[in-house]
């Protein structure tokens, strides 16, 4: 699955933005869907956030207008390099999201945008346990991500869009309960959002 599309996706930062940008529209537009996930959520200067895969630092702009310790965790350097060209006011590093460098409870809040649907079921199963581990006992697990459509008027255009830019894992995340599979690892789930005639699902959960 997928085509050379999503490597020119991944390349060129300006095919990338377009895309994202023809994607938000089902949701409001572009700065809505950046602010999907973590909307709602009470932020302060001393907030300690996570991005996680960060990527070239979309959200991360956002979030560090609202907090003064922001670090974006991605496993490209190459999307690090971006992210820290257009948000300087973050820290970065560079690791897998499975085996994050951070001691347990680092962080108040760890925020995730479309990027759980790039992993394995046992990345993710990994991931979740990583983030349950870094987060402090209170602290927020805020993710968007792609869910099976509940209107069918939205299977064909989801479909379309994973054909040309997704991989298996795309298709295997849509089958998964993430809600089920957080409260496995010892979250509980605040609150289950759908949007875009559901295929776009919103999560927080604590821990």
């Amino acid at each position: 699955m997928a085509t050379i599309l999503r490597n020119w996706s991944y390349r060129y930062q300006w095919l990338y933005d377009s895309i994202s940008a023809l994607a938000a529209l089902s949701v409001g537009g572009e700065q809505r869907l950046r602010n999907l996930a973590w909307g709602g959520l009470t932020i302060h200067k001393d907030t300690q956030i996570l991005d996680l895969c960060c990527g070239a630092g979309q959200v991360t702009r956002l979030l560090v207008k609202h907090s003064n310790n922001v670090t974006g965790l991605d496993a490209s350097p190459f999307a690090l390099q971006r992210a820290s060209r257009n948000v300087p006011e973050a820290e970065y590093v560079e690791a897998f999201a499975e085996d994050m460098p951070f001691a347990e409870s680092r962080f108040d809040l760890v925020h995730t945008s479309v990027a759980l649907h790039e992993m394995s079921p046992a990345q993710l199963k990994q991931i979740l346990q990583e983030v349950y581990r870094v987060l402090q006992p209170g602290g927020i697990f805020a993710l968007i991500d792609l869910h099976k459509p509940t209107n069918p008027l939205f299977f064909p255009g989801l479909a379309v869009f994973m054909w040309l830019f997704e991989t298996e894992t795309a298709w295997q995340l849509l089958e998964t309960d993430l809600v089920h599979e957080l409260e496995t690892v010892g979250f509980a789930v605040l609150k289950k959002d759908l949007h875009a005639g559901g295929s776009l699902q919103v999560i927080q959960a604590k821990k």
